[in-house]
């Protein structure tokens, strides 16, 4: 197996040590700031993952995605996929505005599932669970007293 050597230009290496010396980043992208500044000296990666207490596969792979994409893509993490929020910004504030409104006739105040209720009669959202939506209204600091 050939090795993959690393050969930081003057700029990058400039800028790496800059972030590794003054420290304002996170501490992610300072490690990786140290693991691209030793891969730079030549050192090995099972000595720079032993040296930063890293997995081997880890550092190989800042290493790539350094000589494939860059700096950028070096010290930056990919977005994640995750699972996308259903209810917006929009939809939250029309949400708490009708929990903060007046309860229907028949009753002394919402529920939670009368409001999760009312919310997708009026085609807020397509689905919504009582526990949800006491989830929303506790972010928004909401309560339905």
């Amino acid at each position: 197996m050939r090795k993959k050597y690393l050969a930081l230009s003057r700029a990058d290496r400039k800028y790496l040590k800059n972030i590794v010396t003054k420290g304002k980043s996170s501490a992610r992208v300072i490690k990786r700031a140290m693991a691209l500044l030793q891969l730079d000296q030549g050192k090995s990666i099972t000595s720079i993952a032993e040296s930063l207490d890293l997995s081997l596969p880890t550092v190989s792979a800042w290493r790539d995605r350094y000589l494939e994409g860059g700096l950028k893509a070096a010290l930056e993490e990919k977005p994640r996929s995750g699972r996308p929020t259903l209810i917006d910004g929009r939809s939250r504030a029309r949400i708490t505005a009708l929990a903060c409104s007046t309860p229907p006739k028949g009753h002394a105040r919402w529920t939670l599932r009368l409001l999760a209720d009312r919310v997708v009669e009026l085609g807020i959202c397509e689905e919504l669970s009582h526990t949800k939506l006491g989830q929303i209204l506790k972010e928004m600091n909401c309560s339905l007293n």
